[in-house]
């Protein structure tokens, strides 16, 4: 492939992959949210599947444009959905359901694409195709449905895992602050106003320093869990 087929080939497929992943985990938010008592989100019209009114033009396409042209995993952020946790039935509890609703929409997700690869898939193994890896057949023909399965089930592993990293204002940090004592979660709450220098301070080390801290920390569970999916639906992709 030439760079610029390739680049293409690869925006085809993960565009669509990103941006069904960071929406359907916005909405997750609001859905549990309502759920809970608090039909924030519903009053503003965020409870929709139509992209335009959560994307972030940085964190939806600017971000995951420059790590995936930088060849570094993708991740990145829709608006926040609005959530009034006082309007919660249990304002505790409740935001730690409300936080975790968005990585658990990811990993159904990812399960639902396991079983679509599963039902339709007639990859055997993964092979370099520029800067791609594409899944191919026994005669060494492009899947590009496979393909396209895969990623999509490996970008909503990656942000699921990625958003239960206990560091504000990702999910994870809302699930550990309902877990502290009094006293403790207030000062973690406190500490939330400055996520977004948080998330800057987490990309610009991953661009100056590499990212070798995902490959101890999210990157084997990511690897784990692919097989994990893949095998429930008897799907043996040689990697």
């Amino acid at each position: 492939m030439t760079v610029m087929s390739d680049t293409l080939v690869m925006a085809i497929i993960l565009i669509p992959c990103i941006v069904i992943a960071i929406v359907f985990h916005e909405v997750a938010h609001g859905w549990m949210a309502k759920a809970l008592g608090d039909p924030t989100a519903s009053e503003r019209g965020r409870l929709t599947l139509n992209p335009l009114p959560h994307v972030s033009p940085v964190g939806t396409l600017l971000v995951p444009g420059a790590l995936l042209l930088a060849g570094a995993p993708a991740f990145g952020w829709a608006k926040p959905v609005p959530v009034n946790k006082w309007r919660l039935s249990n304002p505790r509890y409740g935001m730690m359901a409300v936080a975790a609703a968005g990585p658990g929409m990811n990993f159904l997700l990812a399960l639902v694409g396991a079983a679509l690869i599963g039902l339709f898939g007639e990859g055997e193994r993964l092979a370099a195709s520029g800067t791609l890896a594409m899944v191919v057949d026994g005669s060494g023909a492009v899947q590009p449905f496979d393909s396209a399965m895969i990623y999509f089930i490996l970008i909503n592993i990656f942000l699921g895992l990625f958003n239960l990293l206990p560091i504000p204002p990702f999910d994870g940090s809302h699930i550990l602050g309902g877990l502290l004592p009094g006293g403790l979660r207030r000062h973690w709450e406190r500490l939330q106003r400055f996520g977004i220098f948080l998330i800057l301070g987490v990309i610009a080390y991953s661009w100056v320093f590499g990212t070798g801290w995902l490959q101890v920390t999210v990157l084997p569970l990511v690897e784990w869990a692919l097989d994990f999916f893949l095998g429930l639906v008897g799907y043996d992709l040689a990697l």
